[in-house]
């Protein structure tokens, strides 16, 4: 007998048989219904209590997270501005010490002007002549009535030669002083010229100390919305990190390539130099070199910016002595200038090596031997220019992995929340299906077990109305004792006062 054949109460009618089991299943499945829906219902609120809590712990941590990642933004933000405060106030005092130092000069130097000016100025002015003290001679000879006689018109004649030369010297003595009166505002413009440059040159710099003075104000004015945590100040600065970082990311990708190609340039001829059949583990040595390399040349470019000031990847570095930091910034451009010369090398190296290389070929091909063309130098300078100009470009990295650093802090930390909360998210929402689920599994165990349910309803109901008039009756007997024994109208009595 098979395992279908024990399952047969008639073997010859397997359906009548399967309708027998069915029945004693639904039966079974009856008798343990209140079990089974506990078992479901605790099974689905364990569920569900657990995934809550699973949640909640996740919110806190997503909350932590998020009161960190606003503290580093802050922090970011304000040592930022901190820096770029700075920055203007140093701006602003070269700018003073370069045009305004010299105001007292400046100014004794106008005063000079304004005065040489005035001093021309009162030179042009027009001073009328006297009267000559002859006139009134000339007025009694003129009235002179007789002039027959021969030694009064002789007189006359020398007094009119006399009058006439006296007049001649005067208006040359005229023209004389006003040559010298043009002669002096003439000499007034140059003075006009410089007061005017001077002048002009003054209000440039007073422009420009006014614009600084307005950009620093701007700066003040957001420093001091980070120092108070202000959401637009939170806002502007996710913002700036996230443009930084794409921004900077794009730009390591750009310098990532100029490594990948600075590798190859110098990895062949490196075969030459260290073996072309030398290991280091799965790797071989001459790439292994090639890579330090181009490595020593990064960290040696991230010492110089750092020496330099320009970034603070290092605060060791930038807190060094300024004698200790110079000897620093020469010994690492030596080193990158070594290095950068050792390149070009290799890449004159990596030109001959291929040239030969050639040869061999063409000889191994039976044909004549490659000629050397005219041009052949123009390729070989090319890489020699690149091997040395790539490891000085390689120094410029430091600057936007100091960006990728600072804003990568802030947006793994943003992405970090957003999963925290992807995950809090779901784990509540797999909790109430699982609650869920665990109701719906019991109406659907009911529903398989409808037909008892639905005889125990119809016996219940029918037992309810057969007990109703019975229940009645009783009702009816006690509450006739009650009355008559006059608990019923004392306990009514109180409901009524205390009731309003």
């Amino acid at each position: 007998m098979n395992a279908n054949g024990m399952f047969m109460i008639w073997p010859n009618q397997p359906g009548l048989s399967a309708i027998v089991w069915a029945l004693v299943a639904i039966v079974l499945l009856y008798m343990a219904r209140n079990p089974v829906h506990q078992a479901m219902m605790g099974l689905g609120k364990v569920i569900h209590n657990a995934l809550r809590v699973a949640s909640r712990s996740v919110s806190l941590a997503r909350e932590r997270l998020e009161l960190r990642n606003r503290e580093v933004l802050l922090a970011a933000g304000r040592e930022s501005a901190e820096r770029l405060i700075e920055r203007e106030f140093r701006r602003i005092e070269a700018t003073t010490q370069r045009d305004l130092a010299g105001y007292p000069a400046m100014h004794r130097k106008v005063m000079e002007q304004v005065t040489a000016i005035d001093e021309d100025y009162r030179g042009t002015a027009e001073i009328a002549p006297e009267i000559p003290g002859w006139v009134d001679a000339i007025e009694a000879v003129a009235k002179i009535q007789s002039v027959s006689e021969p030694r009064v018109a002789e007189v006359l004649e020398d007094i009119h030669r006399s009058f006439e030369k006296s007049h001649g010297q005067a208006i040359s003595a005229y023209r004389q002083s006003g040559k010298e009166r043009h002669r002096l505002l003439a000499r007034m413009m140059p003075y006009w010229r410089r007061l005017a440059q001077t002048l002009d040159s003054t209000e440039k710099s007073i422009n420009r100390l006014l614009e600084r003075t307005q950009h620093v104000d701007k700066q003040l004015a957001e420093y001091e919305e980070m120092t108070q945590g202000t959401d637009r100040a939170l806002r502007t600065l996710a913002s700036s990190s996230f443009t930084q970082f794409v921004i900077s990311a794009f730009v390591l990708l750009v310098a990532i390539g100029g490594a990948v190609i600075n590798f190859n340039l110098i990895a062949y001829p490196m075969q030459e130099m260290v073996g072309g059949a030398s290991y280091i583990g799965a790797f071989r040595t001459a790439d292994v070199a090639a890579m330090v390399i181009i490595l020593v040349e990064v960290a040696m470019g991230l010492f110089l910016m750092e020496s330099l000031r320009v970034t603070r990847l290092f605060p060791v570095i930038g807190a060094l002595d300024d004698r200790l930091r110079v000897r620093m910034i020469w010994i690492t451009f030596a080193i990158l200038f070594t290095l950068a010369s050792v390149e070009s090398a290799l890449a004159y190296m990596r030109d001959l090596i291929a040239a030969d290389v050639e040869a061999l070929r063409q000889s191994l091909a039976g044909g004549a031997a490659m000629v050397a063309a005219d041009n052949r130098w123009i390729p070989t300078v090319g890489q020699m220019v690149m091997g040395f100009v790539l490891p000085f470009a390689l120094i410029f990295v430091a600057i936007p992995l100091e960006s990728f650093v600072h804003a990568s802090r802030t947006v793994l930390g943003m992405v970090a929340v957003g999963v925290l909360r992807l995950i809090a998210a779901a784990l509540r929402l797999i909790g109430n299906l699982a609650w869920q689920g665990a109701r719906m599994l019991v109406r659907i165990y009911d529903l398989v077990i409808f037909a008892p349910l639905w005889l125990e309803d119809v016996i219940r109901k029918s037992g309810t109305r057969t007990a109703e008039p019975a229940r009645s009756g009783l009702h009816q007997t006690i509450h006739k004792a009650l009355t008559d024994s006059g608990v019923f109208t004392e306990s009514a009595a109180r409901a009524r006062e205390v009731s309003p």
